[in-house]
């Protein structure tokens, strides 16, 4: 029977991923921050930093069949550690981003331009931002003369906890709608299309993925085909748990999130969010056998999720929630 070392197991895709493996009848080692309990068939949760001195080197010398990879590696430190995976394992099984895409082709497909290769802007192409060292991982792999790989890319992905409205995450939308507080959005990502991808259906094409021979030094998009204007998706929010958004100009909105607006608050947003998001899908699920019609619809899906969170639970980002509540006041929004 297969081992599989899944690092990042707790995370949006993992959590679905584990027990996905688990009924495929592989044995796996669920390694994570977190204390998990898990009692699935032949899982193992394990607790531990794998970015520790050493620690990495010891699960590795396990020699497992199949390496699935939710960390990320910021600056050069793929750089270290791309090697000792593909020495270490029949396939290897890397998790970059459809944040690399730039906004050249719509419908995203895996052979549409980087923004590593084209982007104009000298200060994000000489960045440690997410889209730029995640297409610097993906060159280390491609460029690596293994035949043990696959890259998947993943659009915004929602999960158990894991709720997202343009870049806002759950304590600023979810956590707001329970606080009975309205939310700021920029108006410029109004009617800009977006992909969310239920994590579920991720987790389940990345297993499919896993030992397929079509999958072998090939990069997929590991997404749903369906996509939504932030201002409809943010009208689900509203009928799901009565989130009430304001749309405000994105200078106002970046700097309630990190005032003086650092690069990377600005990157994700104009390098992502403002982007013109649709992806195509179709060579993952022809590798898969998936079908888009049996993918979970966005509304669906996060009426699903949101109804996993508890209506008590204490949030972090006391801090742009404040700066949030002050500006809405200040303009009587």
């Amino acid at each position: 029977m297969k081992r599989i070392l899944v690092l990042g197991s707790s995370g949006a895709m993992g959590q679905y991923l584990v027990p996905i493996l688990s009924e495929m009848g592989y044995f796996v080692d669920a390694v994570s921050l977190e204390q998990e309990n898990l009692t699935y068939k032949n899982v193992k949760a394990i607790k531990a930093n794998v970015f520790e001195d050493g620690v990495l080197d010891e699960f590795l010398k396990n020699h497992y069949d199949g390496v699935v990879d939710f960390m990320n590696y910021g600056g050069d430190s793929f750089y270290h550690v791309y090697k000792k995976f593909l020495d270490s394992t029949d396939h290897y099984i890397f998790l970059s981003s459809c944040r690399i895409y730039a906004n050249e082709e719509t419908p995203i497909k895996e052979t549409s331009p980087r923004l590593l290769d084209v982007t104009s802007d000298p200060a994000l192409r000489a960045s440690d931002d997410y889209c730029i060292y995640k297409a610097k991982s993906e060159n280390l792999l491609m460029l690596s003369g293994y035949k043990n790989w696959t890259i998947v890319r993943p659009a915004t992905t929602y999960s158990k906890m894991r709720y997202q409205l343009v870049t806002l995450e759950a304590p600023f939308n979810v956590g707001r709608a329970f606080a009975g507080k309205k939310v700021v959005l920029p108006v410029q990502a109004k009617d800009k299309p977006a992909t969310l991808s239920w994590a579920g259906d991720v987790a389940e094409m990345i297993a499919k993925l896993l030992f397929n021979p079509r999958a072998i030094c090939e990069i997929y998009n590991v997404s749903t085909s369906e996509s939504r204007k932030w201002s409809e998706i943010a009208d689900y929010y509203k009928d799901i748990c009565g989130l009430e958004s304001v749309w405000v100009d994105k200078e106002d909105y970046m700097n309630i999130i990190k005032p003086g607006v650092p690069n990377y608050v600005r990157w994700q947003l104009e390098y992502a969010r403002l982007f013109d998001r649709i992806t195509d899908n179709t060579k993952v699920l022809a590798a898969t056998g998936m079908k888009q019609e049996n993918l979970m619809p966005l509304y669906d899906g996060l009426k699903r999720e949101i109804a996993f969170c508890p209506r008590d639970y204490k949030w972090w980002g006391e801090d742009v929630n404040a700066r949030m509540d002050e500006y809405i006041k200040a303009n009587k929004l």
